[in-house]
């Protein structure tokens, strides 16, 4: 474009000679108004700029006419940066300023590095550094995460004597903070002569992220002042650190001021929390507001919505959210197609995912953890099979460990625990806790003490303080009548220090989560609990119902079997909901742990008498009880 305009060496110029030069040709004639629009502003290297300063010296054009952003920017990262400074000296332009916005839109890009290289080329230079010179390098430093230039950067702020410029105190606290040095950007907060409400949020953020929500809490508390974004980043914080109660209930306490009302955000974070606790009747009302703010056209609140009814046991609620996405991303699929999965429902995963492939979306490794799951909860071992050589074969997918875990799981449900192993040895990855776990929980629905003593040999080394393998082999061997074996085991965990986790089950009753332990005695309407139970009890033996006292792994009476069983944790938040709701309305349970084969089978004997569909989550999966029968078919 430039290459035929005449050339004239200009870097050593000084500015008389670039005044003189300028006077000789004021008689030449003018350049057209086309030409200036055509080349004036669209020089891209600093041989174009000076054959562009060249045309302006010829035609006696003032140099003001040029533009100036252009110039630093062409010239910046260059040997022809003193040029543009004397360039600049001649509009009398302010340098510092045209540098800075010029830091500023590196600092922005792609390439946040070359603020960094713009900022040495400005201190080689001697060009004079302002707070917001500062401020442009530190935030470059801060998606660099480069603490090294970032504390350069600090101790210039110092020495410029611009310690008490909030702006540039707040960037240096979210650098440190975010560059993993919480106790430097604590130090700095408590020094601070002032804080507005960015220094108390930034750091409230940063504590979330580094896992310490006690922290980010208590500064929660002190702040004098919170917006929209300090309750979000807090409920935000809650809800990551896997305190879904403690989240909902700083969202209400929110609400309760009324003061500021909640954005996309902060609803995203908040039905993630009713998800994790089955928070239901929260998360209707939450819907309910997005759809009349219009938030539901956001993607991100769509697709939560759909993992919340699913976790929350309403299956058909996410599947009517899903039919009503307009954009579905991968996401919004893997999903619904893993909701379906996890409800019993592996047919219409697999016809969701063959949908899903005809509108050209492209799977990802978490659609084939959502489809081997579908295969692995309805025993469909040929499909999953299938499955998992087409994520190579046809999508070029390299399986990861969880979909190592899921042929595992898939494999071993079936009673195929020999294949399983093998599988498990011919792993081109190293196999992890939740593979040989998935073959111990196989062993247990197919009563396999041999390769179940194999696969806890390995977890005892790969995870050796999760109780839940020590006690599913100690069930087992109970199961066998080994009670010699089972309690070997009880002892080996109490010499380990591995701590039991207890069961617990929850039951939501008018908007209150009501959690009830194995055993519980001290809840204040137990006895009332204990006496319905006996009522149902009797009703449930006339139909046939026989305890299965084997699930029960100590060697004790079998009425003391019997008493440890009908105090499961989920029987009893079945009995205080039967209790508390009214007739016809479905109970959903939550529960942390697997459910038993006892309680299994109770459930769908009371199902029958009570008239009521009861929804279970477990562990695994949901269970749907009506009319004597269970969405699993028994396969769980």
């Amino acid at each position: 474009m430039f290459s035929s305009l005449p050339s004239v060496s200009l870097c050593t110029l000084s500015s008389s000679s670039i005044e003189q030069r300028q006077s000789s040709y004021n008689s030449s004639k003018p350049i057209s108004e086309s030409l200036k629009t055509q080349i004036f502003h669209k020089f891209k290297t600093p041989f174009e700029l000076k054959q562009v300063h060249t045309l302006f010296i010829k035609n006696g054009i003032p140099l003001s006419d040029l533009q100036m952003s252009n110039v630093a920017s062409v010239c910046a990262l260059t040997p022809s940066f003193q040029y543009a400074q004397q360039i600049f000296q001649q509009v009398e332009k302010q340098e510092t300023f045209l540098w800075n916005c010029c830091l500023k839109d590196f600092a922005e890009s792609d390439s946040p590095y070359d603020a960094l290289l713009l900022f040495h080329q400005m201190q080689m230079h001697n060009v004079c550094l302002d707070s917001f010179t500062c401020s442009f390098v530190l935030k470059a430093c801060v998606r660099l995460h480069d603490l090294f230039h970032g504390r350069i950067l600090h101790g210039y702020v110092e020495k410029l004597g611009l310690r008490s410029n909030l702006v540039l105190l707040n960037v240096i606290v979210h650098l440190y903070a975010s560059c993993g040095k919480i106790s430097d950007a604590l130090l700095l907060f408590d020094k601070m002569p002032q804080r507005d409400v960015v220094t108390w949020n930034t750091m409230i953020t940063q504590l979330v992220k580094s896992g310490d929500t006690d922290s980010a809490y208590k500064l929660f508390v002190e702040m004098p002042v919170r917006n929209l974004r300090s309750w979000t980043a807090m409920i935000s914080g809650f809800v990551q650190s896997g305190k879904p109660k403690e989240a909902i209930a700083l969202f209400e306490k929110m609400e309760e001021e009324k003061r500021l009302k909640p954005n996309e955000v902060t609803l995203v974070a908040i039905l993630a929390a009713c998800a994790d606790l089955g928070a239901l009747e929260l998360g209707i009302r939450i819907h309910r507001y997005s759809d009349k703010c219009g938030f539901t056209r956001n993607n991100h609140i769509s697709n939560t919505l759909i993992d919340m009814y699913i976790k929350c046991g309403c299956l058909e609620a996410a599947i009517d959210v899903f039919k009503n996405t307009d954009e579905r991303t991968i996401f919004t699929w893997s999903t619904m197609i893993q909701g379906l999965a996890i409800h019993g429902k592996a047919n219409e995963a697999l016809k969701l995912f063959s949908e899903m492939i005809q509108t050209g979306t492209k799977p990802n490794g978490v659609t084939f953890v959502g489809i081997l799951n579908a295969c692995s909860h309805m025993g469909l071992i040929n499909e999953g099979r299938s499955f998992f050589a087409s994520m190579t074969r046809d999508y070029k997918i390299i399986p990861s460990i969880e979909h190592y875990g899921c042929m595992v799981d898939l494999l071993s449900r079936g009673g195929l625990l020999d294949e399983a192993r093998d599988f498990i040895e011919r792993m081109p990855i190293e196999p992890n806790a939740a593979v040989w776990g998935a073959l111990l929980g196989g062993c247990k629905v197919h009563k396999n003490i041999e390769i179940a003593e194999i696969s806890t040999r390995h977890l005892q080394e790969l995870d050796p303080l999760n109780d839940g393998y020590y006690v599913v082999l100690a069930n087992i061997y109970a199961e066998a009548k080994r009670y010699e074996d089972a309690a070997k085991m009880r002892k080996m965990m109490k010499d380990r220090g591995v701590k039991r986790t207890f069961g617990f089950s929850s039951v939501t009753v008018k908007g209150t989560v009501h959690e009830f332990v194995a055993g519980d005695e001290y809840h204040p309407r137990s006895e009332e609990i204990f006496k319905m139970w006996d009522h149902l009890l009797v009703r449930m033996r006339s139909k046939g119902y026989v305890p299965n006292v084997s699930v029960v792994a100590l060697d004790v009476e079998e009425k003391e079997k019997e008493r440890i069983l009908f105090r499961h944790s989920e029987k009893l938040a079945l009995v205080f909901g039967l209790m508390n709701t009214e007739p016809g309305e479905t109970i959903r349970i939550f529960k942390n742990m697997r459910i038993c084969e006892d309680c299994h089978a109770s459930f769908k004997v009371i199902s029958s008498i009570v008239n009521r569909e009861i929804v279970v989550r477990d562990r695994n999966r949901f269970h749907y009880f009506k009319d004597g029968s269970c969405s699993c078919r028994d396969y769980w």
